[in-house]
């Protein structure tokens, strides 16, 4: 019987790539992968603020994928912050596995679709819709009400934790604008 192939871990693109392969003007996209939703979120273009924008039904990956290039166009989006269901560990489980493969093949199809391609990167999302459930819960919100708003929350919630990161983070040394005085 023949041994299936090990798949090749795929090849990520750091955040900070994908800002610095932002143009002046374009938005990073944030998104919370579910089995039954999509929940997308777009920054400001100043890469500040993160905020909700809607809650994408899924149905077969074309139709989503199509949706979700077509919120890119809407909103000048020149990258992509695909949330990362990591275990509690730091181990990946099924969810994370198929977030990659979500990943993978939006990436390809957006290739096939452009000159420019996408800018994407993944996003350690553990515990993100726990949060927002919890911050709903608190505000007294309605069962309903959570249930249409958590997952684009929760990718608001995964962008603004990379927008805050990438805002956040010291400098590299190797910068060859930076004074050696400012990178301690």
């Amino acid at each position: 019987m023949a041994r299936k192939k090990k798949k090749k871990a795929p090849i990520e693109m750091p955040l900070e790539d994908v800002i610095a392969g932002l143009q002046r003007g374009q938005r990073l996209m944030g998104l919370d992968l579910g089995t039954k939703t999509i929940g997308v979120a777009v920054s400001d273009t100043g890469l500040m603020i993160a905020s909700a924008v809607e809650t994408v039904q899924r149905k077969k990956f074309s139709q989503d994928a199509e949706r979700l290039f077509a919120l890119c166009a809407e909103h000048n989006v020149g990258g992509l912050v695909m949330g990362l269901p990591l275990n509690m560990d730091g181990s990946e489980g099924p969810r994370a596995q198929a977030t990659r493969d979500f990943y993978l093949s939006l990436r390809d199809l957006w290739r096939e679709r452009e000159e420019e391609p996408l800018q994407l990167c993944l996003w350690d999302e553990r515990l993100s819709t726990v949060a927002v459930t919890r911050t709903l819960l608190d505000a007294d919100t309605s069962r309903a009400r959570r249930g249409e708003v958590v997952d684009k929350m929760a990718a608001s919630y995964i962008l603004q934790g990379a927008l805050d990161r990438a805002r956040l983070a010291p400098p590299s040394i190797d910068d060859p604008d930076l004074d050696s005085n400012q990178a301690l």
